[in-house]
């Protein structure tokens, strides 16, 4: 069966400027079920992550600083958004779906969360709209808990994966993969695994086939159990921000390959959405419910 995690916090409104991207969030669940992709027995609500799990992934001081609302006016540029009781408990509940995904995903193959994706957040900061790490606190979980051996994390959004790949430099059991727009933010990368950067202009066709590359050659020699899955939308060609050339047929072939090799090696994947910011909201929401066709499809 799949789930899908949901909650209404999750588009909860925001200062001007911002609501715009938060819109998806409430369009995504509305629209699979209104073309009968889903039903609502698909979707499930979380709680909030505990403070325990938290801190498996996050530095105290810098949780306990956010959980109490003390974080710095400099830290919370840094973040993009006004920090409020209300963010904190939707970054929190964001965290516990893609965790409740995962363990979803070792039951079912798949399982997705409208929201997550905030690989941006380090340790010990936040930034670029992330302020704590989902897939990284999702990983922490499965290892801690012994459910995981050796996990994946394919970040495919156009934007490099530096949180992530800061988290995780010394641990051996988590391998990150990110392929994204050399010249797109962070202007400071951070070194994952396998970094895969790509210039401007990088059309659909030669996009496919450097994931191919690359994915199947990790896969492979790395030999993962688990498969975290961040399938931002920002590639498209449409995106304000993206700089790449992707079609709604590319990026729906993308989410294809990667859900299909996973799927032949047996691996359950949980898929947060990550990025997307093409001025016109029903282009973001139609790749991102293609990741959900995807899935369904191919982990019947």
């Amino acid at each position: 069966m799949l789930r899908i995690a949901y909650h209404p916090i999750y588009a909860h409104p925001l200062p001007e400027g911002h609501r715009f991207p938060m819109l998806k969030y409430e369009l995504i669940p509305g629209q699979l079920l209104y073309e009968g992709v889903i039903t609502e027995a698909n979707l499930f609500a979380p709680v909030p992550a505990s403070e325990d799990t938290i801190l498996l992934t996050h530095h105290a001081d810098y949780w306990r600083r956010m959980r109490d609302l003390q974080l710095t006016d400099k830290e919370m540029r840094a973040i993009g958004f006004p920090l409020s009781e209300t963010l904190v408990e939707r970054e929190i509940t964001i965290m516990q779906g893609t965790i409740d995904c995962a363990m979803y995903a070792m039951q079912y193959g798949v399982a997705l969360n409208v929201a997550g994706g905030t690989h941006h957040a380090f340790a010990d900061r936040g930034e670029g709209f992330c302020l704590l790490n989902d897939f990284a606190i999702a990983a922490n979980y499965l290892l801690h808990n012994n459910i995981c051996r050796k996990i994946l994390i394919v970040d495919l959004d156009v934007h490099q994966g530096n949180g992530t790949a800061s988290i995780f430099k010394n641990e051996d059991r988590v391998y990150t993969f990110s392929m994204h727009g050399q010249h797109n933010y962070p202007f400071r990368k951070e070194t994952s695994n396998a970094d895969i950067g790509l210039a401007d202009g990088t059309d659909g066709l030669t996009y496919l086939s450097v994931l191919s590359e690359h994915l199947v050659a990790i896969l492979d020699s790395f030999r993962p159990d688990f498969v975290c899955y961040l399938s931002g939308v920002d590639v498209l060609d449409t995106d304000k921000f993206g700089k790449l050339k992707l079609s709604l047929a590319d990026c729906k072939a993308r989410d294809e390959f990667v859900f299909s090799e996973c799927y032949r090696r047996g691996l359950p994947v949980a898929v947060a959405m990550g990025g997307g910011y093409s001025p016109d909201v029903k282009h973001i929401v139609t790749a991102h419910c293609n990741t959900f066709k995807a899935a369904k499809e191919i982990y019947r």
